[in-house]
């Protein structure tokens, strides 16, 4: 599993409880801060912008994540971004990133929830060996097109279909020149990060499935989670 494991309910379900706005202001202020509150210079902040008025996030909740995250607004939070790692039911190998203002809320959180679901949270690199770096490229593009003939001329390792658009999974160090091939044929790209891939993904039975999903979907719905990757 390349792509981050999503829930198909999780924007739904995110929006009722408020927790959407916030995860998408804190992947700006992180953005801003890291690249610079010019969304025209700095790629990530330019997609993390976009993806936030998809979801239609009020404007001020955006233009207050950039001056945050360009130190232009302290209110005294300094969000982090944590990596977290660890078994979940049968086996699954999880890795959770997290961007948060408070690390020991989040890793009690976190390490409560594989608790409560029958896993155990490890150390860092407990689960890492069972993954491969990888790169990820979100991208959508209107009219006829062959997806696996655009992932050859791109460059890109695979291509995978999504709700909206397409995934193409990149090696890591060719990410950039896959997502600026990827333009220069008319794609908009969504998002283009790092992620994670199975080196093998774990067998699991329906029901064992169901139970673990269910498990992901509750880590998901944390407020401090960002990213969910497991070995399915």
């Amino acid at each position: 599993m390349g792509k981050s494991w999503k829930n198909a309910g999780k924007s739904a379900n995110a929006a009722k409880k408020g927790l959407i706005f916030t995860k998408l202001a804190r992947e700006i202020q992180v953005s801003a801060k890291l690249g610079g509150p010019d969304p025209n210079m700095n790629a990530r902040l330019r997609m993390a912008i976009d993806a936030a008025k998809k979801q239609s996030c009020p404007n001020d909740t955006i233009d207050r994540a950039i001056k945050k995250g360009a130190g232009l607004l302290n209110d005294g939070s300094v969000i982090e971004e944590l990596t977290y790692e660890g078994y979940g039911p049968h086996g699954v190998g999880v890795i959770v990133e997290c961007q948060t203002d408070n690390k020991t809320r989040t890793v009690s959180e976190i390490r409560n929830c594989f608790k409560s679901n029958g896993g155990n949270m490890g150390e860092s690199g407990s689960v890492a060996w069972m993954f491969k770096s990888i790169g990820l490229i979100e991208a959508t593009k209107e009219g006829n097109f062959d997806p696996e003939e655009e992932a050859i001329e791109v460059g890109a390792n695979e291509v995978e279909k999504e709700d909206e658009g397409y995934s193409f999974l990149t090696d890591l160090e060719a990410i950039n020149d896959v997502k600026a091939n990827l333009e220069s044929r008319g794609w908009k790209v969504a998002s283009a990060s790092p992620s994670y891939h199975p080196n093998t993904p774990t067998e699991l039975s329906e029901e064992q499935r169901k139970e673990v999903e269910d498990f992901l979907s509750e880590l998901d719905d944390l407020d401090d989670t960002h990213k969910v990757h497991a070995t399915l």
